[in-house]
């Protein structure tokens, strides 16, 4: 690249925002020259492709560390997450020019600076397209493949699965696998038309909405007669204290997130009061982040891509174009509006 500097908008945190969702008060987009040539040793400049919104990144925009297990941004720090980037200048002799990398750490920004370490190149041939990397290949695929198979290990065909916020990125790869293990998967989310999608797309036995179910407990009566083996847990709250009433012995519960608290201070978070429930019928019920299976990441990239190819398990994704439109889609995530994953692309 010819240019020795480039001009980069980018978003910042502006302020910390404990409770709700961040607006325009909290992050903001600012523009910021590049020094390509001014880069660290080990370090190259991206040109950011595609960038992943997570909820975990409401997590870390509250400035508390009370009840919460993200590090939190910095003020005036440039908000990141896992994507997808070509390379414009380096400055480790791995990686050149040109190539296309998945990194932990890429702003939402058009172009950023990052550490070259932990940079994955994608292979040019492969075959896949570059969003995947964000989905059935990213984080949320990952997160949906040790809930089930890892944590939820082992499974027996049959089993009753129950799977929260189901039409999420992590709820539609996470149904898709417990069927690939031969095991009858129920899942809630919050509209009619996503009971639907879920069910006909997705390959759920069956599904309801919870904004229309209001007796929870009524409703897992309904759909588990024969009570639930597996649980995998995006909401927590209230939806988590009514599975635990019908849980079977021996039952597994992966908690992946809790989306119903990340908008609220610890102290106004719904309680789970039944907790004995666990003890009595010996459930294992444990959380857990991605990161600390990144060593399993060789067997879940083999075992998913293989189910990408072979048309086993299919993603949803949404491109939204334009890194300026971050804001509004980071708080559509905490909306019935959101359906499967959300990518923004930048360039």
């Amino acid at each position: 690249m010819s240019a020795t500097v480039v001009e980069s908008r980018e978003w910042y945190l502006a302020a910390y925002a404990p409770e709700g969702i961040p607006t325009s008060d909290h992050l903001k987009i600012r523009c910021v020259s590049l020094a390509l040539d001014a880069i660290p040793e080990q370090h190259v400049v991206l040109e950011t492709l595609f960038v992943s919104v997570e909820p975990y990144l409401r997590g870390r925009m509250t400035g508390l560390e009370e009840g919460l297990y993200f590090a939190q941004f910095n003020l005036n720090e440039v908000v990141s997450a896992f994507g997808v980037g070509r390379v414009i200048m380096s400055k480790d002799s791995d990686y050149g020019e040109g190539d296309i990398v998945i990194c932990p750490s890429t702003s939402f920004a058009e172009y950023c600076v990052v550490s070259s370490q932990n940079l994955r190149k994608v292979e040019p041939n492969a075959g896949i397209p570059l969003p995947e990397y964000l989905g059935l290949l990213g984080i949320p695929g990952l997160a949906a493949w040790v809930g089930i198979e890892v944590i939820a290990e082992p499974i027996k065909a049959g089993s009753n699965v129950f799977i929260s916020a189901a039409a999420s990125a992590v709820g539609i790869y996470a149904g898709q696998l417990a069927k690939l293990k031969g095991c009858r998967v129920v899942g809630s989310t919050g509209t009619d038309d996503k009971v639907k999608l879920i069910k006909e797309e997705f390959g759920y036995d069956d599904a309801f909405n919870y904004h229309t179910e209001k007796d929870y407990d009524a409703a897992l009566t309904r759909y588990f007669p024969n009570g639930i083996d597996i649980y995998l847990d995006n909401v927590g709250g209230k939806m988590l204290e009514a599975v635990l009433n019908h849980v079977n012995k021996h039952a597994k519960v992966s908690l992946c997130g809790m989306i119903s608290g990340y908008n609220k201070v610890w102290t106004e978070r719904e309680g789970v009061r039944n907790l004995l429930n666990l003890i009595g019928k010996q459930v294992k019920m444990q959380g857990y982040m991605v990161g600390s299976y990144f060593d399993r990441f060789g067997d879940f990239e083999k075992e998913m891509e293989s189910h990408l190819k072979e048309g086993k398990i299919v993603s949803k994704i949404k491109i939204v174009h334009g890194v300026e439109n971050f804001l509004e889609s980071l708080g559509s995530l905490f909306t019935s509006s959101n359906i499967g994953k959300i990518v923004i692309q930048v360039k």
